[in-house]
């Protein structure tokens, strides 16, 4: 097929996509069956929460496991606990705990959901507990994935991964809420899981973000919770977002997502882009203010920074408050894992309309740079970690390549937990781009 019949044929798949997404709020009731406000989500104690150590249960409850709303015979049990948020401070957040059906409790598997939201009513222990958001979809669409590790005899621990604000993109933050959710999980008599448990860390797209800083930041911030990690597996990687800026820059589905990450570092970090904007770019800054993926992904096709940005600000790194948040947010400064990682990447970003090959970033799957993915590996690599799989699958999209993925995590997951010895690929993993820091421009 000619190079021009392949990007026909892309238009046509993205052009779908796009109105499939933007008919989806028709599709799906935005509206919650049950409280919209979740009181146990929030802590209502009279001690101080710096009083109390990360991952200290503040509050438990159990109930049945929920799918768009409709209870299942599955119990979970949800457990407030105390962690940390972006900015260092104690904060308060939600895991969901599902028992092993053989009552196993010596492994466990962390599952990171992907369900990208700025709204904290779709994060997933809401969904189990019954509401049903147009963003909590998501959630709901993963219990597919999360019944087959159910089956097969793991435990299952769900946090919610952006904090209670719902920090979109906020790399550490999601790394603290994970830790210290299975510190909760491990110490409550209510799960049935112990500090011998053995655990492990699985996640795509957005659950990647949680997965791959929980294993950089572990050995740091939660010693304990590291020696008890067998492996982390993770696909469709976000690594340096200054470089998926640039990447999804007018593209058919994915720009959305721009709008997206300047309002979650802008939440998570507390710092104001909006004086950087243009009048357009501020309405969709406050359209999507508590927007979740799907009010993003084909609702905004061609979109670019520069559409957004007053034109002395044309390029993002002439924004000193960009540049200093992107790169907290940047994997390539984070910690080396300590332990073996399972890493997939998808390079066939065409499919769903993304077609552009910035110099110095390449391509990716639709959203996240294959060169920053395979960057990362190979610094593991280079630092210490030897144990590191990776798969890059070039024909496949952002989408195309979970379920692929999904199959290989669990295997590779299922390996980790029997003892099996880890591959590795360091030595055979082709070079990536540059993960360097950014730096203003005037």
């Amino acid at each position: 097929m000619s190079r021009n019949s392949v990007r026909r044929l892309a238009v046509a798949v993205a052009a779908a996509t796009v109105t499939a997404l933007a008919a989806a709020p028709g599709a799906w009731a935005a509206t919650a069956s049950g409280s919209t406000g979740d009181s146990f989500a929030t802590y209502t104690g009279s001690a101080p929460l710096s009083s109390f150590a990360p991952g200290t249960v503040l509050k438990t409850r159990t109930l049945h496991y929920h799918i768009e709303g409709i209870p299942t015979p599955v119990t979970a049990i949800q457990l407030l606990y105390r962690t940390t948020d972006a900015q260092g401070r104690p904060a308060a957040n939600v895991t969901s705990v599902v028992r092993s059906l053989t009552g196993n409790t010596t492994t466990a598997v962390s599952y990171q959901s992907f369900y990208d939201s700025l709204n904290p009513q779709d994060e997933p222990s809401r969904a189990i507990a019954g509401n049903v958001t147009l963003g909590g979809t998501i959630a709901n669409f993963e219990s597919v994935a999360l019944s087959a590790l159910l089956l097969q005899g793991d435990n299952l621990v769900i946090p919610d991964t952006e904090g209670q604000g719902a920090d979109f993109a906020a790399g550490p933050e999601y790394a603290f809420n994970t830790l210290d959710s299975i510190r909760a999980a491990t110490s409550s008599p209510a799960t049935g899981l112990n500090g011998a448990t053995k655990f492990g860390l699985m996640g795509y797209s957005g659950g990647s973000i949680a997965t791959d800083w929980a294993s950089a930041l572990a050995p740091g911030y939660a010693p304990d919770v590291n020696k008890n990690l067998v492996g982390f597996a993770e696909g469709g990687v976000l690594v340096d977002p200054a470089h998926n800026l640039k990447y999804v820059n007018g593209s058919l589905v994915w720009s959305g997502v721009i709008p997206m990450s300047i309002i979650g570092v802008s939440r998570s970090y507390g710092v104001d882009l909006t004086p950087y904007l243009n009048g357009y770019g501020l309405q969709i800054y406050d359209r999507l203010q508590n927007g979740s993926l799907l009010d993003a992904l084909g609702h905004y096709p061609g979109l670019t920074w520069q559409q957004m940005a007053k034109p002395q600000y044309a390029d993002p790194d002439s924004v000193a408050a960009f540049v200093d948040v992107v790169n907290k947010i940047n994997l390539g400064s984070a910690p080396t894992p300590t332990i073996p990682g399972y890493i997939a990447q998808g390079d066939g970003g065409v499919l769903e309309g993304t077609f552009a090959n910035p110099s110095g970033i390449g391509t990716g799957d639709g959203v996240m740079v294959a060169g920053d993915v395979r960057a990362l590996a190979n610094q593991y690599c280079a630092t210490g970690n030897r144990s590191i799989k990776y798969d890059q699958y070039d024909l496949l999209s952002h989408f195309g390549t979970a379920p692929a993925w999904a199959l290989n995590a669990a295997s590779w997951l299922n390996d980790r937990f029997a003892g099996r010895p880890a591959p590795s690929d360091c030595g055979h993993i082709p070079a990536g781009n540059s993960l360097a820091p950014e730096r203003t421009v005037s």
